[in-house]
Formats: structure tokens, sequence, C-alpha cells
């Protein structure tokens, strides 16, 4: 597995001069018995690093807590409060932005942050200062190149897309008897309220026997093109 952490000195960076950030954004939450507590951050830190090495930005270590209270009934699973992930990022914007750097990408792994959507509203109300990013519809188009065989809705939590990017990138992070994991739950309407111990007593709700590495790579491949609008978006 790569290292989770970006390894640019200051005068790399200096060199680089760069003028968008990438910033991954994981979570500590529980992913079933074979999956670790860090899948999401894994994940957020595979993307990350993919779009700053293929379009030169400058790569930002994760945020590896963020808003996972659905899992709180799951033991190891830790949680920061919305203000906290709110003044965390503006810390780091504002940070960036009085160094010069003014654009920054949020890389979301965990689809549990829906407040990320405002924050990144809320940033560019006077000017383009930042972007989600992968959106549901990135995601989908991930989903369709890799030949992947389950939707978003029904392959949610430690499924066929974490597992085929885990196999590609940290295979090593995988325990045995992840394939044997499959859970299935469509009508999941109470999730926030309830949450996921409702709904699924392993943790799992998805396909994990579907994932694999060739999945993975060209999950990564096809948001790393994606990426290609939101960028141009972003800073033209």
């Amino acid at each position: 597995m790569e290292h989770l952490l970006p390894s640019a000195t200051s005068a790399d960076v200096q060199a680089q001069k760069p003028t968008v950030a990438v910033l991954p954004i994981g979570s500590f939450e529980q992913h079933g018995a074979f999956h670790p507590l860090t899948t999401d951050t894994v994940v957020a830190c595979a993307i990350a690093k993919r779009i700053a090495d293929d379009y030169d930005l400058f790569l930002l270590p994760p945020i590896t807590m963020s808003l996972s209270h659905e899992h709180s009934d799951f033991v190891g699973s830790v949680s920061i409060r919305t203000t906290t992930l709110i003044a965390i990022i503006d810390d780091i914007a504002d940070s960036l932005h009085s160094s010069g750097i003014h654009h920054l990408v949020l890389v979301n792994g965990h689809g549990g942050n829906y407040v990320l959507q405002n924050i990144a509203q809320q940033a560019n109300a006077t000017e383009r200062r930042m972007t989600l990013f992968p959106l549901p519809i990135d995601w989908n188009q991930a989903r369709a190149d890799s030949a992947m065989e389950t939707n978003a809705h029904e392959d949610m939590h430690a499924g066929e897309l974490e597992t085929s990017v885990l196999l590609h990138i940290a295979p090593e992070l995988l325990r045995t008897g992840y394939d044997r994991a499959d859970w299935r739950v469509d009508d999941r309407r109470f999730l926030l309220l309830k949450g996921m111990s409702e709904y699924t007593q392993s943790g799992v709700i998805g396909f994990p026997s579907l994932g694999t590495a060739e999945k993975g790579k060209r999950a990564l491949e096809s948001l790393s093109a994606s990426f290609k609008q939101h960028l141009e978006a972003l800073t033209k």
C-alpha cells in the first residue's frame, strides 16, 4: 500500500507553485468484520492521490474522523460533531488562502458527510474557492466504467465498490472472508433515525463478493477522468 501521507517538502511545494489543494476526507467507522475502520479514509486518499498526481495539485493529509453517528452502535466507530468538521475545513481553507493557494478540492470518501455539500456551497458564495468530489454522478460513472454489477443504493457500505478499491490499492487490509459477507437491504428509510444496526448485524450493506482489483483500478481511472470538468469549473 502506498503511504497515506504525502511526502512533499516545503521546497517541493514552493517549486510546484500550486493554486489548488486536495483534501481527502474519510472516516473511522465500522465496515463489517473484514474491512478496516479506515476504509473510507483509504478510499479518499486513493482518489485524492490519483487526481493530485494526474493534475499536478497540492496533496494534503487526510481528515480521518468525520460524521459516522449512524454507526455508533458498532464498537470502534468514532465521530466528531458536524460543527467540528465545518471548523476544521474552514481553518484549512483559510490557512491555504493566506499562503496563496485559493482553491480547495474536498475528496469525500464517506457517504454520511452530507454537510460537505453545504460547506462547498457557502465557500463559493462570493467566488469560486471550493469543490466537492466525487459527486453521485461521478461515482455512478465509475461504476459503469468499471463494469460493476451493483448500484450505489444496494451497494451502500463495505460492498463491491469499496472492496474493489481496497483490492487494487491495499489488498493486505482486507481480512479473509470478505467474499462471504454479502448483505442486501433496500428499504433503509429510517437509517438516520435508527442507525445501521437496525438494518445489518454484520455492518455490511452491499456485495463485497463482487469486488475485484481490476474494477478498483478502472474506477479510479474513471474518477480521474471525471475530475477534469470539476477542476475546470473551479479554476476557469
